[in-house]
């Protein structure tokens, strides 16, 4: 839990870009995997060893907590890459490792890095916690437990004072709103025996976000289904009863989606930051919350639902391929210069047109996401309204742009 006594707001990092959104939009907290042993390994571009030390730099000046995954299935030829990698993180200060096999809980506590116990472990009852806090300071409960059971799980660590290694009492963390998996807390098989390639190891080739028919095998009649995606849940969301949430006593909201994209992470951490903030200042409010579910439409989704947390025993399945978001970003051009002391950007068009009244965004891994209304430019050298391929253009900005910097147009999904 945060200092100031409020949850903890936990925001994924894929890339530096991603990182750097958290950072600016309001995370306490963020969880990052390096090189291949975290749980999307194939799915971001994840971290180097080399990182750990500039993202460490990054978070400490905002106080921000970071937390190493290590939560795949771990074989003996791996061992001594974890210990290398704690190690590292270890010198880096990293602030704990979120694992779920022993042999990095054992490793960690050895080296004394504390530990977060991972959503794998399947965390479902009081006992269980009990065990795990030999070993952590903070579990992720089980994705399938309601909200009447975690706080079940919350108040009984208080009332048994249950403490980890720290010394301070147990810390519940859960999820709060991105991806969820049709498997039972993550762990699934299907890629692993159509290609291969383990879900387990942070390889999940999303077998089940794929259409399917189901045939009779001995006649060949085909089963109509009126949802071709049966296997794909909507995407888990919390905000619209976020104040349920804070009340069960969870001391950590988790932002799951290391593998989208730098503007997901940057929409959906300031959202969850407004409204949390809104929660502890008494102005949680219907129309807030219309406002601010709106804003999360904006950005990657499958639809939203609950998950399991208000009772629902089945999921909520998406019925798109991919993405129901209102709008979607175009790309433009790259970053080429600024000039500081007229606080201008310079850009090369590569691709697609953009006009003044245009909502650009602008990314890069130490810019992060920033989005505003282009209301001014100068295009090769003269004031217009519109910059096509092949341009350059400069735009009035109050933040350094770097070569790095990628440029693109807000457009509204048809």
């Amino acid at each position: 839990m945060t200092t100031s006594g409020r949850i903890e707001l936990m925001a994924p990092a894929g890339n530096f870009e991603s990182l750097q959104a958290a950072i600016d939009n309001g995370a306490d907290s963020i969880y990052f995997g390096v090189e291949q042993l975290n749980m999307r390994a194939r799915a971001s571009i994840n971290f180097t060893i080399d990182d750990l030390t500039e993202i460490t730099r990054r978070c400490a000046q905002k106080n921000i907590r970071t937390y190493l995954t290590l939560n795949t299935i771990i074989y003996d030829h791996d061992l001594s890459i974890i210990k290398t990698l704690l190690n590292a993180a270890k010198e880096a200060n990293i602030t704990a490792v979120i694992a779920m096999d022993q042999a990095v809980i054992a490793y960690a506590r050895q080296i004394d890095i504390e530990v977060h116990i991972s959503t794998q472990i399947n965390i479902t009852n009081i006992e269980t916690v009990r065990f795990y806090a030999m070993f952590a300071d903070t579990m992720v409960m089980s994705r399938e437990l309601s909200l009447r059971q975690v706080k079940k799980i919350t108040e009984q660590i208080e009332k048994d004072q249950i403490k980890g290694p720290s010394g301070n009492l147990v810390e519940v963390e859960i999820f709060g709103h991105g991806a969820l998996c049709m498997a039972v807390s993550g762990k699934c098989y299907l890629s692993l025996h159509s290609h291969n390639s383990s879900a387990n190891r942070g390889a999940c080739k999303q077998n089940c976000r794929k259409k399917y028919t189901v045939i009779d095998q001995d006649s060949g009649f085909e089963i109509e289904v009126d949802n071709e995606y049966l296997m794909s849940p909507k995407d888990l969301c919390t905000l619209d009863f976020l104040d349920q949430v804070i009340d069960t006593g969870v001391q950590v909201l988790k932002i799951e989606g290391r593998g989208r994209a730098p503007e997901y992470v940057a929409t959906v951490i300031k959202t969850y930051r407004e409204a949390i903030d809104a929660y502890y200042e008494g102005t949680y409010t219907k129309e807030k919350v219309e406002d601010w579910m709106e804003q999360l439409k904006t950005v990657y989704n499958r639809g939203f639902w609950s998950g399991y947390y208000l009772g629902q025993k089945l999921g909520e399945w998406s019925d798109v391929d991919g993405s129901k978001a209102t709008q979607k970003k175009v790309y433009i051009g790259k970053g080429k210069h600024y000039f500081p002391k007229n606080k201008i950007g310079e850009f090369k068009i590569e691709a697609y047109d953009v006009s003044v009244g245009d909502t650009i965004l602008i990314t890069g891994p130490t810019t992060g996401t920033k989005e505003l209304e282009l209301k001014e430019m100068f295009v090769n050298d003269k004031p217009l309204e519109k910059a096509q391929k092949g341009d350059s253009c400069t735009i009035p900005l109050d933040f350094r742009i770097r070569l790095s910097d990628k440029l693109y147009k807000i457009v509204k999904n048809q």
